[in-house]
């Protein structure tokens, strides 16, 4: 069954967000990430998977002060996916190739959780 499809027929707030969306490709790629030093890896995964959830939490929450709040702390769970990204860049325990394309994904949703935070 297609993602566009499963959407149509489960059309739940988080399913039509884009940001969400975007945080699923996030998760899949920290997800396949070779990531040699496991207490970075795990983290990278534990944030991506929770940046998702809050994204999908606040995309359910109908007052605006539950949606910023939700949408907050994804915002700081994607710091933390960046953080351990450019760790391990620095201890030289992934490549760059491999970490830069995660990169580019945490800019494009750290721009759309910047509009989300604002209102």
């Amino acid at each position: 069954m297609t993602q566009a499809r499963q959407n149509h027929q489960w059309p739940l707030p988080h399913q039509r967000l884009q940001a969400y969306q975007v945080a699923r490709e996030l998760v899949r790629r920290v997800g396949t990430l070779r990531l040699g030093d496991a207490r970075l890896r795990e983290q990278a995964r534990k944030s991506a998977i929770s940046v998702a959830l809050n994204l999908a939490e606040g995309a359910g929450r109908t007052s605006l002060a539950d949606k910023r709040r939700a949408y907050g702390i994804a915002f700081g769970e994607l710091c933390e996916v960046a953080a351990a990204l450019e760790l391990s860049l620095d201890l030289r325990a992934t490549s760059e190739a491999e970490a830069r394309d995660s990169l580019l994904v945490v800019a494009r949703l750290h721009a759309m959780l910047a509009r989300l935070t604002r209102g």
